[in-house]
């Protein structure tokens, strides 16, 4: 959009036009996408209000009701969204321009840089699984990634802006290089993108976002933990600890798979960071199967958990289950597993004291402290100092303060991040 002449500014400014981007994975994107709207209307009551992402591709028709509302852009025709902006009346009805989920079979690459500190990389989008309580394929469509050789692209165009830190994103990061129509047929793999990645030349480390257990391979991890650019950090949705609930969600594994890949990059990499996901409160989910999910958790070793409450989603197969879960159950059993979550950051931070981390400094400050995160997220705090701001450096980790996080000092400076002049042209 900056390229056809629009002006970004901050949401809480006065603007012309607004977009809102929804989600799906909550049931709350109603109610949130309606506050926002009346926010924008007291703001700039003659503004446009574009409205975009999952839950406008899933019920378009519900969001055009809301007073407001311009138009409703579905999965494939957000990328247009500068056209239609041109055409629209204010003074006329809610226009949508939704799709059939089928349809957005391309990839459209991005990343974020606004700013300097790290940057999400999407490099595969869409999923092709069909977990019982999941709306994400039907909003995304098809799993589809972009090429190893455009992911190389962007790589270097994100670090000549001067971006020590790129986390690789995407719906299903693992499918990454199935169903490319820019391959002929040949599937590339997550692990032959990684490979390709620990090439480049430019000061960047790379993080991994969220990655199914079935599909973070033995390779992949044996690989991270002898890797100089991507970060012993691994976060590995979970979703039940009973193999009976995991059976009933359709997830592809089962609770034995993901001990195993936890045993093993733990015998890798001791001090490796590991995440969770864990929905509580799934049809069907009794008091035993809960407390199974809670004694495997507990004996796991892993570092924090992400706890949901299970919320019904129209169009998926759970939603249909007569084994309801009350809703006060499913939040005290949330209430447990973050909790335990608690417990177990401590601990890994505990485990992690009196050694030296590559911490990268945010902007994240106030006067007194400066904020970051080591390579196995950490996040530490040192006496401000401006001149740390977006370096990484080699720190000691001294202690747990009272934040819950970690009191450090910084050793040294490893590198920062000036811009970087690159002819992309070298790298086609």
């Amino acid at each position: 959009m900056e390229e056809q002449g629009f002006t970004k500014v901050s949401f809480k400014e006065h603007a012309d036009v607004y977009i809102i981007n929804t989600c799906s994975v909550t049931n709350e994107a109603d109610k949130e996408c309606r506050y926002i709207v009346r926010s924008v209307l007291n703001t700039a009551p003659e503004a446009f209000i574009a409205v975009i992402g999952c839950y406008a591709q899933l019920k378009p028709e519900e969001i055009a009701k809301i007073e407001g509302v311009d138009i409703v852009l579905g999965a494939s025709e957000k990328f247009n969204i500068a056209n239609y902006l041109r055409k629209i009346d204010k003074n006329q009805f809610t226009e949508i321009h939704s799709c059939e989920i089928e349809q957005p079979l391309e990839f459209h690459a991005a990343y974020s840089s606004g700013e300097r500190t790290r940057s999400f990389l999407k490099v595969q989008d869409g999923c092709d699984y069909s977990c019982s309580y999941c709306t994400i394929p039907l909003a995304r469509g098809k799993s589809r990634s972009n090429t190893i050789e455009n992911v190389v692209k962007n790589v270097y165009e994100i670090a000549s802006k001067g971006i020590p830190e790129i986390v690789l994103t995407g719906v299903n990061l693992g499918d990454f290089g199935i169903n490319n129509p820019d391959m002929n047929g040949h599937n590339e793999t997550f692990f032959e993108l990684v490979q390709e990645l620990e090439k480049v030349n430019v000061p960047v480390r790379f993080r991994i976002s969220s990655i199914e257990p079935n599909l973070l391979t033995e390779d992949i991890i044996k690989f991270v933990s002898t890797s100089e650019k991507f970060v012993p950090h691994f976060h590995i949705p979970l979703q039940s600890g009973s193999n009976s609930i995991l059976r009933k969600m359709r997830r592809r594994y089962l609770r034995e798979l993901y001990a195993e890949r936890v045993s093993l990059i733990k015998s890798l990499m001791p001090h490796c960071c590991i995440g969770a996901d864990v929905i509580t409160g799934f049809p069907g989910e009794t008091e035993e199967n809960f407390l199974e999910t809670y004694s495997f958790l507990n004996d796991l070793d892993i570092s924090y958990l992400h706890a949901f409450t299970y919320s019904e989603r129209s169009n998926t197969l759970a939603a249909e289950s007569k084994e309801v879960v009350p809703v006060g159950v499913r939040r005290r059993r949330t209430r447990m597993l973050r909790i335990l979550s608690e417990k177990k950051l401590r601990h890994f931070y505990a485990q992690n004291l009196n050694g030296q981390r590559d911490v990268l400094f945010e902007n994240n400050s106030n006067n007194d402290w400066l904020y970051g995160y080591t390579d196995n997220y950490i996040q530490v705090r040192v006496p401000f100092d401006e001149a740390l701001k977006h370096t990484v450096c080699k720190v000691h980790l001294n202690s747990i303060n009272s934040e819950g996080t970690m009191d450090g000092e910084t050793v040294n400076s490893l590198f920062s991040s000036p811009t970087f002049n690159f002819q992309l042209s070298t790298f086609n």
